[in-house]
């Protein structure tokens, strides 16, 4: 029986890997995030939590003591609005896998995950709407999103190292904009997909014909769903050898496209008030996914209309019910 660690489990993704453990069993499963424990998106009582802060370094020796394996989902982020207007906290961030990697090699972990962002891409090839899927190789020559790609870039570096140098296992999955059910949809920290899904349920409750889109509405993406994102985590982490790999989608979509989407699952049309002065990022991006295919079989399964369907549901619950709305809408110290 494995003893795995995950850090930022009180997250988005790293809540949903928990879950996945849990039903799965055969393993010993340790918690670890800064927030309270009231504040995380899926709670254990029958695990074992920690509630503290991974940029303390005694912190990060004292939930990797005797551990197997470490999932690192742990860093300060959200959708463009906020690292576009964080960018010294979310480089803060490289902090906690600088201090992880080190309590691995100190307790002699036997493998390491580390969750990087379609962001580390050169900016430079995201121009244009409805761009070609980005490889593993356009990280290089370097230009990532400013702070919080570059801490995810250096992130991979200090990974890669560890890997030459201590020969601690590391693995990297590069996620694009993940998104699904039990995830944040308000507050300032929301993806996408979430904020539309948000906008248009409350356009629908309140009878209201418009909503607010941040930019022109043509910037394009591909987004992938939590329970894809879950596969490609895990069968890269069992890749027999060191590398990195996109996990996305190759459906690549213009916002306006998700929002017609949205529409059509809500049964509710809007008008779309663009502000052109909002942060939107760059221009296009998507996720080629021929390498990960190729090395290690795996590849998205839900399309997305399919994993909008289910999240528009889920938070229409949420914002009917009320009943938890705060920790999916707040604007304090998260993670993944």
């Amino acid at each position: 029986m494995k003893k795995i660690l995950v850090c930022g489990a009180g997250g988005f993704i790293g809540g949903h890997l928990v879950s996945h453990f849990i039903e799965k069993g055969n393993t010993k499963i340790i918690c670890a995030d800064i927030k309270p424990k009231n504040f995380w998106f899926q709670f254990n009582d029958n695990l074992e939590n920690h509630c503290l802060d991974l940029k303390d370094y005694d912190n990060a020796l004292k939930v990797t003591q005797d551990v197997d394996y470490i999932f690192n989902f742990a860093c300060n982020m959200g959708g463009m609005g906020f690292i576009e207007n964080n960018k010294a906290e979310c480089m803060i961030s490289v902090l906690v896998n600088t201090n992880l990697l080190r309590a691995a090699k100190e307790n002699n972990c036997e493998k390491y995950f580390f969750s990087s962002s379609a962001c580390v891409y050169n900016a430079s090839k995201q121009k244009n709407s409805f761009i070609s899927g980005l490889k593993e190789t356009d990280a290089y020559p370097a230009d990532p999103e400013d702070g919080y790609g570059w801490e995810k870039l250096f992130s991979e570096r200090m990974c890669r190292h560890f890997t030459e140098d201590f020969g601690l296992e590391t693995r990297i999955a590069r996620y694009h904009n993940i998104y699904g059910p039990l995830g944040t949809f308000d507050g300032g920290r929301e993806k996408a997909p979430a904020a539309l899904c948000r906008k248009i349920i409350q356009a629908k409750k309140n009878n209201s014909k418009s909503i607010d889109v941040w930019g022109d509405g043509e910037q394009t993406r591909s987004f992938l769903y939590i329970d894809d994102c879950i596969k490609g985590t895990l069968d890269v982490f069992n890749h027999s050898e060191q590398d990195i790999f996109n996990i996305g989608s190759e459906e690549q979509v213009s916002i306006i496209q998700m929002i017609e989407m949205i529409e059509e699952i809500a049964d509710f049309k809007v008008d779309k008030n663009y502000q052109l002065d909002k942060p939107k990022g760059v221009r296009g991006r998507s996720s080629d996914n021929s390498y990960v295919t190729k090395k290690i079989g795996w590849k998205s399964e839900n399309t997305l209309k399919e994993g909008l369907t289910k999240t528009y549901k889920w938070i229409e619950e949420q914002i009917n019910s009320g009943s938890n709305i705060d920790k999916f809408c707040r604007s304090k110290i998260d993670n993944k």
